[in-house]
């Protein structure tokens, strides 16, 4: 397992940003405005996805052509309109200062190729499900050869709030609760099942799973409620 982690290493240091596919430097974005720009899509295979989640993405890419599944893009950075979006939101509250926010990234998408969370989410939007395929790369190592608790942790909350975002509009974290059963090896492949629970007003609850490809092991259990937001309300 250690080997497969240095061959991604080896393969790492051959990749190369596909044209259009660099992130753009801080002089190049207006912030807020309404300029649309074009980002590279992390979602879809590049060469440091291994066998395991490449033919389960394509499994799942034959569930979208008819309709019953949705492939969802995902960028190292949002919109300058979906900023905007989130950002009338805050009414008084003030998270970070304009000028920085064109320097910010997704955090699960902040790592090279390869090196840190490599995923795709698919939706199904009449069972209220979320599937994510996950690839974790060396640079969230925890314990000796396994993945950190904490990055799996990120993956979880991001594909439970995910699902709760795609059933109810823009939410947070308010409550997240995992029970750890068995460590996942580093590099591996894991398949996160999340499922829209129920809904209360404003409350969203939303369980998930962690288990192997092969279905044989589970690793992780996980139940969180998400809060959508008020746009009346102030978040501070």
């Amino acid at each position: 397992m250690l080997r497969r982690c240095a061959a991604h290493f080896r393969a790492l240091g051959a990749l190369r940003c596909p044209r259009g596919g660099g992130r753009p430097s801080p002089g190049q974005l207006r912030p807020f405005s309404f300029e649309k720009i074009v980002y590279k899509d992390c979602s879809i295979p590049n060469p440091s996805w291994n066998k395991d989640i490449r033919l389960l993405f394509d499994q799942f890419m034959q569930k979208c052509e008819d309709g019953s599944w949705t492939r969802l893009p995902s960028y190292r950075r949002g919109s300058t309109e979906s900023i905007q979006d989130f950002k009338t939101l805050l009414r008084d509250g003030q998270i970070t200062k304009e000028g920085h926010i064109t320097q910010t990234n997704l955090f699960t998408r902040s790592f090279e190729d390869g090196l840190g969370f490599e995923y795709v989410m698919f939706y199904n939007d009449v069972e209220k499900r979320m599937v994510c395929l996950f690839q974790g790369g060396p640079y969230l190592e925890g314990a000796p050869g396994f993945l950190h608790g904490g990055a799996i942790a990120t993956m979880i909350d991001a594909t439970l709030g995910m699902t709760a975002i795609m059933a109810g509009g823009i939410v947070m974290t308010a409550n997240l609760n995992i029970n750890f059963k068995r460590p996942i090896p580093l590099c591996s492949v894991v398949v996160i099942n999340s499922q829209l629970d129920k809904v209360e007003e404003r409350k969203f609850f939303v369980s998930c799973s962690v288990q192997s490809v092969d279905e044989k092991t589970l690793y992780s259990e996980a139940t969180s409620l998400f809060i959508k937001l008020d746009p009346d309300k102030s978040l501070t």
